[in-house]
């Protein structure tokens, strides 16, 4: 399994662009899971749902299943933010992952950046960005001999991907 982070400050197209990808991953026979991160009290379910009934009666998880589809919901009695370790174990066998957000995450990722945004970069000072995707790659804030894809160019990414398969491959660290 490879694992590739896609970072950026919101608004930068890290969504637009991990849609494309999983389009094209698709399309050449790979099998692809996403690992987003959300931010607080996000929800899949709403009121009145059977499965909103049973998380407000106090369920740890509820799992919903169909012959199309599955989804898992966890409560937390206390805040607890899941490794993203954690999260990759709870998938099954792909070939990719490509996860959404986990700024902070140790894995290699492309930092999308937009100098529209006026956000600044993170490559300067992130040691696993190993790429950087951006429709201003003339504005960048600092020089960088990383790889510069365009943003608007999802094939370009999706040719990175592949010629440096190995760079992603996915290594679960020890537990702490």
């Amino acid at each position: 399994m490879k694992v590739v982070g896609f970072c950026g400050y919101s608004g930068s197209g890290k969504t637009t662009l991990v849609e494309q990808l999983v389009a094209r991953l698709r399309l050449a026979g790979q099998r692809v899971s996403v690992v987003k991160h959300a931010h607080h009290a996000f929800d899949i379910d709403h009121e009145g749902k059977d499965s909103w009934r049973h998380r407000q009666a106090g369920a740890f998880e509820v799992v919903i299943a169909s012959n199309r589809r599955l989804a898992k919901i966890r409560e937390y009695d206390t805040p607890d933010e899941p490794t993203l370790d954690q999260l990759i174990a709870e998938l099954s066998a792909c070939d990719w992952v490509l996860v959404e957000g986990f700024k902070s995450a140790a894995l290699a990722k492309i930092e999308i950046w937009r100098a529209a945004t006026g956000k600044p970069a993170r490559y300067p000072n992130d040691p696993f960005v190993v790429a950087i995707a951006s429709d201003s790659l003339g504005q960048l804030p600092e020089p960088t001999a990383l790889p510069l894809l365009d943003l608007n160019d999802p094939d370009a990414v999706l040719d990175f991907l592949m010629r440096h398969q190995d760079r992603f491959a996915y290594r679960p660290r020890p537990a702490a």
